[in-house]
């Protein structure tokens, strides 16, 4: 009998937007956690539902001809959508008039869609569209991928809307589909239909850094409802990401990064530099660095990598393979990793006078961990839900350095360039999922919210050439959605050290905890509240070791040695606006935010320092279909920072996306909670 042809999505269009930042407020002695509460908007019913049509059969191995539709109830529903549809049907008709307006229009308000209505699809997707199939056999496994720039998961049907964007459509290598089909699925033909599988694929397939969003959509069969066919929509990211500067005819940088290398997944990434102003005696004016990583390779889900760096001060080439617990299901993570290194570093000369000098350090690394995840189904008077979530998993890490070229090493001075061996032992249990929502931290694609809870232990010997100890360690979070319309937090505590002769060496404790509001509406706009804050304290470190305020760490946009320590308290609020702006495919975001922090030694009192504050606000522009960063302006003023000959900032710099804290396992390792130290 033939087979039906696979069909074609095509939903109402969703609006999607930009947005991220991060968080938290603090007063001088004591932290003051305000949650910036604003009333929710009023969600108006929305709602989608399948409609599956008769199917002709058909060859599934031709190109899609048949679309399968979703039918949408009337948008009179939604009176959400009709104003925003009324408001830019008008503007747009108006604006069309003149060659000059219409170009206008098109610049700035391309896909401008309701964002209420692409909530509601997320929210009816997190409740696990696959269950009603359970347990059917999966006929066929249809891949289609959509161009990079025009069409989304929401509609396939929309078009590139500029010559920009079909000329980035013609020059993208599209992911294979046998690649897709053979190194990112978990599942193949003719197994049973298993939800909770395809579920953690879809969202696998979304965490790839070469994929912008993804779905997978069930098409049963009507004449046979023991089997269905599976559809995966995929859409690549553009995936070629140039940087650079130059700084003169003799001072250029430039680096290439391929995230999709013919369309085989694989990153390649190549970045040389030149400065002829260096002197010879400090060190080459050629600097250059090549690495290569091929993810999943044949379904064992297994990445691989090699890496080459030629540079001033470092020298190195490394191998490593590695796998991680990517879903709930996955029962064996692991890693191994080879690596040899000729590094100059900045080395203690006296420890009483902290001079350093630059001396060369030549050492060689092996690192090789593995993991077991048990499920808990010999629990009893628990939900089947908590055993599907929950995992009880164990794992062992061992490290070596081997230094062939090094400074003189003592009970006092550059105790780092010990050789050493290292055994760590970790037991932990972790409860987690997953809620979809949108314009946390990316700029409208679809975001899997980790929620449930994790806590872990280590334990472990460490024998080096001034003596062994015992490294022990434990990590409780927790993290989820506080009910309806009532935002996000997740909350880490954390402690390690090294016990040795009754004490505690390079001990750390850390805590923290992050907020955000639900998404708020506010006339044909959104916006979120960010919220932060983070405690750590070091004991009995090395003298050359401290932690900072800078940046992430604290106050944004200020980078500075004065800001040092070992003790630090930090928080911040950041209010960020998604506006329905859309240059040339760029989603622009207008944020302000409020740092504050406090850093000292342990020889002083925390409290008793000046209260460092930023403030300032900016805006940010990313087009989720490529790989750059995020691009921001930031206007800051600091009124206290030691040093800053101008309190008035103006910063233009590319951000990386922030990422979720995940409830996921990796391997055993020391804590550092941002320690670092001054000989490197």
């Amino acid at each position: 009998m033939k087979q039906p042809l696979p069909r074609r999505i095509v939903c109402l269009p969703l609006h999607r937007q930009p947005g991220r930042g991060w968080p938290l407020v603090l007063g001088r002695g004591a932290v003051l956690l305000t949650f910036l509460l604003i009333s929710p908007f009023s969600l108006l019913p929305f709602s989608a539902q399948a409609q599956v049509p008769g199917v002709s059969p058909g060859d599934t191995t031709k190109p899609v001809e048949r679309e399968y539709m979703t039918k949408v109830k009337p948008a009179e529903r939604d009176s959400a959508y009709i104003r925003d549809s009324t408001f830019y049907t008008n503007l747009k008709r108006r604006m069309e008039k003149r060659g000059f307006t219409r170009d206008l229009y098109n610049f700035l308000f391309r896909d401008v869609y309701n964002t209420n209505a692409q909530q509601q699809q997320v929210d009816t997707l997190d409740q696990n569209p696959f269950q009603t199939y359970s347990g059917r056999v999966i006929r066929h496994i249809i891949v289609r991928r959509l161009e990079v720039f025009g069409p989304s998961v929401y509609d396939t049907l929309r078009k590139p809307g500029s010559w920009f964007e079909r000329v980035g459509n013609r020059l993208h290598t599209d992911t294979r589909e046998s690649v897709i089909k053979k190194s990112f699925l978990l599942f193949k033909e003719n197994d049973p239909l298993d939800p909770d599988m395809l579920r953690n694929n879809e969202r696998l397939l979304r965490s790839s850094n070469i994929f912008h969003d993804a779905r997978i959509v069930i098409i049963p069969e009507p004449l046979d409802p023991r089997v269905v066919d599976v559809l995966i929509l995929t859409q690549d990211v553009w995936s070629l990401n140039p940087e650079g500067g130059i700084g003169g005819f003799n001072n250029v940088q430039l680096t290439l990064e391929q995230r999709n290398f013919r369309g085989q997944a694989h990153t390649f990434t190549n970045g040389f530099a030149y400065d002829g102003n260096v002197p010879d005696s400090v060190g080459r004016k050629f600097e250059f660095f090549s690495n290569y990583r091929i993810p999943y390779i044949a379904r064992t889900f297994v990445t691989g990598e090699a890496s080459l760096v030629w540079k001033r001060y470092q020298r190195s080439m490394g191998l490593s393979v590695y796998r991680p617990f990517l879903t709930p299901e996955s029962k064996w993570a692991g890693s191994a990793t080879l690596s040899y290194n000729s590094v100059r570093y900045q080395v203690f000369v006296d420890s009483l006078t902290i001079q350093t000098r630059l001396v060369p350090v030549n050492f060689a690394l092996g690192d090789i961990w593995i993991g077991r995840a048990f499920k808990l189904d010999f629990l009893h008077g628990v939900s089947d839900d908590f055993k599907r979530r929950s995992r009880l998993i164990v794992a062992l890490r061992a490290t070596g350095y081997k230094f062939t070229r090094r400074p003189n090493v003592s009970d006092n001075e550059n105790e780092l360039y010990q050789n050493s061996r290292s055994l760590l032992f970790s037991l932990g249990f972790t409860n987690r999922d997953y809620q979809r929502d949108l314009l946390v931290y990316g700029f409208g694609r679809t975001e899997d919210v980790p929620i449930g809870y994790l806590a872990q232990i280590v334990i472990g010997p460490e024998s080096a050439e001034l003596g062994s100890r015992t490294y022990s360690a434990f990590r409780l979070a927790r993290g989820g959605y506080l009910g309806r319309n009532r935002g996000y937090i997740y909350t880490l505590v954390n402690f390690g050290g090294f016990f040795r002769r009754g004490g505690v060496d390079q001990g750390v404790i850390n805590a923290e905890s992050n907020y955000f509001t639900p998404l708020m509406h506010w006339g044909r706009s959104h916006f979120r509240h960010f919220l932060n804050f983070r405690y750590t304290a070091g004991f009995n470190r090395y003298d050359y070791e401290f932690i900072n305020i800078n940046n992430q760490n604290g106050l944004t946009g200020i980078s500075s040695d004065l800001l040092r320590g070992t003790t630090r308290l930090t928080g911040g609020v950041e209010s960020v606006f998604f506006t329905s702006l859309n240059l040339i495919g760029f989603r622009v975001a207008v944020f302000g935010f409020v740092n504050l922090g406090l850093v000292s030694y342990s020889n002083k009192d925390l409290f008793n320092g000046p209260l460092y504050q930023g403030y300032g606000l900016g805006i940010r522009l990313r087009n989720e279909n490529l790989t750059f960063n995020t691009l921001q302006i930031r206007l800051g003023y600091y009124p206290n920072i030691p040093a800053l000959t101008n309190r008035f900032r103006v910063d233009f710099s590319g951000e990386t996306p922030l990422r979720f804290n995940d409830f996921n396992f990796d391997r055993p390792e020391y804590r550092s909670d941002g320690f670092l130290n001054s000989t490197r």
